[in-house]
């Protein structure tokens, strides 16, 4: 029986570098996204200096960092549109911290930028986000294939997005 995790989501940090270094260098996680294995600390910091156009919050549980989640804005005619990528500690994976990192990045997007949609893009065998990502609202809209390079062959990626649905307003007619 699996114990429930007490997992805290906040703003990343500075100092959180080396724990995401560590997570994004783990092969599940490396083979699970864009990120390149065996990358060090000082690329890592240089990829992810501070960005007003991105939001990235941590997981932590056990007193160390577990994942780590980004919401990206778009700007100009795409103002109503942002994405998302994550990694969890392959230690942590299947326990919840996923779910809670879509979950604060989503509520980001719905009641504080206000945006419309939000986008993601999957591998197609990594059947446990898929169904995460379906499970918060997000919908296969196409695939890409040979989307990306690893473990030495091509694989396909899911593009994904969840649309905010607008109230609709009723128009009255004259008569």
């Amino acid at each position: 029986m699996m114990t429930r995790l007490d997992v805290r989501v906040r703003a990343a940090e500075p100092e959180d570098q080396p724990a995401l270094t560590a997570i994004f260098n783990q092969p599940s996680v490396a083979e699970g996204t864009l990120q390149m294995p065996h990358t060090s600390l000082a690329e890592r910091r240089e990829r992810f200096k501070p960005d007003a156009t991105v939001r990235s919050l941590v997981a932590e549980a056990d007193d160390q960092v577990v994942g780590v989640g980004g919401l990206h804005l778009e700007s100009r005619r795409r103002a109503h549109v942002g994405w998302i990528g994550m990694g969890v500690d392959e230690r942590y994976q299947g326990q919840g911290v996923g779910g809670m990192l879509v979950r604060a990045l989503l509520d980001l997007a719905d009641n504080w930028y206000n945006l419309r949609r939000v986008e993601l893009t999957v591998f197609c065998d990594n059947l446990p986000a898929v169904h995460l990502y379906e499970k918060h609202g997000f919908a296969i809209e196409g695939r890409h294939t040979a989307f990306a390079y690893r473990n030495g062959d091509f694989a396909d990626a899911y593009s994904m997005a969840r649309l905010r649905n607008e109230p609709q307003i009723a128009l009255q007619q004259d008569t």
